[in-house]
């Protein structure tokens, strides 16, 4: 998983070895949904924990009702001048169908479906102030991971 190539926003070469030894919260990313908010929780906790070996990883991906329409200057622009994102940020890719990039083709694999109650795991993303809507999104399932576990397990965070 850590050689799999990845373009950064900016079109530089990246693999996520370049972050090895880091905890990631890779996260699939789209300017024009109704959990767009998330990213001013993401970027709290980037900077919360960077400094202690943690890393957010943004994917913009237009799979879910062309909610990411934009190239990667628009989204890049949109992230800069709206939330002030400063943790990395990849070019947009496929993260389902028949062109899933091979980050998320892998992942998915690892992990198929989210496993235990939905509800608990996104009142523990909104203690990291992430999670900041009930609604469903567009009617498609909702995964999530728990933060506090993924700290409460890393020594240093």
């Amino acid at each position: 998983i850590q050689q799999i190539p990845l373009t950064t926003i900016d079109g530089k070469s990246a693999s996520l070895g370049d972050y090895a030894g880091r905890v990631l919260l890779i996260v699939n990313v789209a300017s024009k949904c109704g959990l767009t908010p998330q990213y001013e929780g993401l970027e709290a906790l980037y900077e919360k924990y960077r400094d202690q070996g943690f890393e957010v990883l943004g994917f913009p991906a237009n799979n879910f009702l062309e909610q990411e329409p934009g190239t990667d200057d628009e989204i890049a622009e949109f992230c800069r001048s709206t939330y002030s994102i400063a943790f990395p940020m990849f070019s947009k890719i496929s993260v389902v169908g028949d062109d899933q990039h091979p980050l998320y083709r892998h992942l998915t694999q690892a992990v198929p479906s989210a496993a235990g109650n939905p509800q608990a795991q996104r009142e523990h993303l909104r203690g990291f102030d992430i999670a900041t809507t009930d609604e469903p999104t567009n009617g498609l399932p909702k995964k999530s991971v728990s933060l506090k576990r993924t700290l409460a397990a890393s020594p240093g965070l």
